[in-house]
Order: C-alpha cells, then sequence, then structure tokens
C-alpha cells in the first residue's frame, strides 16, 4: 500500500497522520491483504527521503507482520536548502553522490528485502527549467548507472508533464516533471532512458577517475557500449573534456558509432527557444521539435593495435555520450576508460 505525501511538504497529502497511525494502518492493511490472498506482497513504509524505513521494519518485527518490500522516496533536492529555497542552490549543495548514499544507507536498512524507491527525479521543484535540459539526462545517466547495484525498482516522476497533482500551464517547455512535455515531445530525459534501454546487462569493470566524467561500460551480444556521462550540480565547476578510451583484448570493430545528448543534441528545449519561444505550437513545430529531440548515430573512428581499440570523445558540459562498438563474433573485453 502506497501513501503518498508522508514528509512531502511540496506535494498534496493524502494522508497526514502520524508514524504510529501509518503502523496502525498498516496491520489492518496486512491483515486484509493477506486475508484475501497470502502471496499478494505488502509493505512500506512508502514515505519520502528514505523516513522511517528502520522503524517500519522494527514495528513488523516486533508485531510479526510481514513486510515483502520496502518502497520510499527520494530526490536530491531533499534537506538542501530551506523549505522553498531555489532549486539550483538545493542541488549546489546536494552531495554529487547523495542518490547513491542515500539508496546505499536504505539497502543496509532493509537487509534481504527487495527495495523499491517510487518516486524521484533530478528535484522536486514541478516547474524547474533544468528538467527540459540536458542536464537532467546527464544527472539522471549517472545516477541510475550508480544506483543498479542497490535496487530492484527505481521509478522516475513523471512520464509525461500532464499529470494530475499540479495544474500544467500551455508553455510547451515549463520545467514540467514529465519524460515528456505537454504536446509528447521526447526532452533530452527521455531519451537517456531511451540510451540506457538499449545497453544490455553485462557490465564490465571500467579504470579511470575523474572529477565530473563517468564511463561504465555495458555488454551484449556482439557488441559493447561505452556509456559517459560529463556532469556537475550548478554552481561546481565542468567544462568539456576528451575522454580517452582504451578497450583492451579485443578483437577489430566492425563498425563504431557514438549518440549523444547534450546542448545540441537531442534537445528539444533549445530549438523551441530558437523558434522565439511559442507558447501554443502548430502541428508543424511539433513535428519538428519531435525530429530535433531524436538520438542519431553518428560514426566514430577508431584506431587498433595489439589487439586494443583506441577512441577519444568530447563530452561537452552536462552531456551523454553512448559509443557502441559492433563486433563480427561475442568476445570478451576488459575495458580500461582514462
Amino acid at each position: 500500500m502506497v501513501l503518498r505525501g508522508v514528509n512531502e511538504p511540496n506535494l498534496v497529502h493524502f494522508w497526514t497522520g502520524t508514524q504510529q497511525d501509518y503502523f496502525t494502518l498498516y496491520r489492518h492493511t496486512v491483515d486484509v491483504i493477506k486475508g484475501v490472498d497470502a502471496s499478494l506482497r505488502v509493505g512500506g513504509p512508502a514515505t519520502a527521503q528514505s523516513a522511517w524505513i528502520a522503524e517500519f521494519l522494527a514495528f513488523c518485527q516486533q508485531n510479526d507482520l510481514p513486510a515483502d518490500f520496502v518502497s520510499t522516496h527520494y530526490y536530491p533536492t531533499d534537506a538542501f536548502g530551506e523549505i522553498g529555497a531555489d532549486t539550483e542552490t538545493q542541488l549546489a549543495n546536494a552531495p554529487r553522490d547523495v542518490m547513491r548514499d542515500r539508496a546505499a544507507e536504505a539497502r543496509r536498512q532493509a537487509g534481504g528485502r527487495p527495495l523499491y524507491y517510487t518516486e524521484w527525479n533530478v528535484s522536486s521543484n514541478p516547474r524547474d527549467s533544468l528538467h527540459d535540459q540536458p542536464f537532467a539526462a546527464a544527472y539522471v545517466t549517472r545516477v541510475l548507472m550508480n544506483v543498479s547495484d542497490l535496487v530492484q525498482g527505481y521509478s522516475f516522476w513523471t512520464c509525461s508533464d500532464i499529470f494530475a497533482e499540479n495544474y500544467f500551464p500551455s508553455v510547451p517547455f515549463h520545467g514540467g516533471f514529465g519524460l515528456l512535455n505537454l504536446h509528447g515531445i521526447p526532452k533530452p530525459v527521455y531519451r537517456a532512458f531511451e540510451l540506457l534501454h538499449h545497453l544490455g546487462t553485462d557490465q564490465l569493470s571500467v579504470q579511470g577517475t575523474h572529477q565530473t566524467v563517468d564511463a561504465w561500460v555495458v555488454r551484449k551480444e556482439h557488441s559493447a557500449t561505452v556509456l559517459m556521462t560529463n556532469h556537475a550540480q550548478p554552481s561546481h565547476s565542468i567544462a568539456t573534456e576528451i575522454a580517452s578510451i582504451q578497450v583492451t583484448n579485443a578483437p577489430e570493430p566492425r563498425t563504431a558509432y557514438v549518440e549523444r545528448i547534450d546542448e545540441t543534441h537531442a534537445n528539444p528545449q533549445r530549438a523551441w527557444v530558437d523558434m522565439d519561444e511559442p507558447t501554443y505550437l502548430s502541428a508543424l513545430e511539433v513535428e519538428q521539435l519531435r525530429a530535433v529531440s531524436r538520438v542519431v548515430k553518428e560514426p566514430v573512428g577508431w584506431r587498433y593495435e595489439d589487439r586494443t581499440i583506441h577512441l577519444d570523445c568530447d563530452l561537452p558540459p552536462h552531456s551523454v555520450a553512448a559509443i557502441t562498438l559492433e563486433f563480427r563474433n561475442h568476445n570478451d573485453a576488459r575495458i580500461v576508460a582514462r
């Protein structure tokens, strides 16, 4: 059972009782649901800011109640600034790895139970321009790759700028929560999920660190993708970087291409600004912005010697780049990024 709004001052409250009220409600909920079918899973505490997890599980243990999973919410703007502070200040104060740190703590508290974050985004502000920009794509990509070993489910809020919890203006890009804007035009963050969806499941080790650049390598049959982000929180230093990549113990690739999300790639909000920010879009303008939003495969050059593939890739600020190497045969390869 999910009760939204606990400890979430920025959202509509469906239930605002005390912790003990919630525990009492949970006890009755378990009795009813398990009475219908004991195989149905019930869990909680369904709070914001990863709150009450330890207390909830202690209550369940003390009262011999099942807790089949742990669910909660967390935004990187939580607890990093006064209520009502602007989003950029909150994000500037948030540690770079706050989402992984909070998920790791929740993972420890949950023990062996499945852990679900049923609400998150780059901020809890329903009207922030960062949601429409490549910043969100880079941030979301980094967060998802860094928590993949900790959570069983990580549900992004929301699919569309059209949702019932808040009014939505007519402006096509108004900083809404959605992956899609009011017209169904994919934002950069939508394209980030699209890239992640095609990665595969066999993640390889990566060597090399950088202050703002992160890299991961995921392999599937006959290909490997080097996924990179260049990201920093607002007010922190960031610049265009050149990533030098070496793929060792590898056959020569059949082909290689890069897919980009940045200020000049897959960024319909910028194209809308170049249109002089029309409030109401024509059908033609909608199609033009959808076309601009698409991720394009661009060929990448490489050098191959001593069973090592050498590539270079420029990464503008707040960007995502996915370089896919396609091989003729499935092959084990150790990836070294530096």
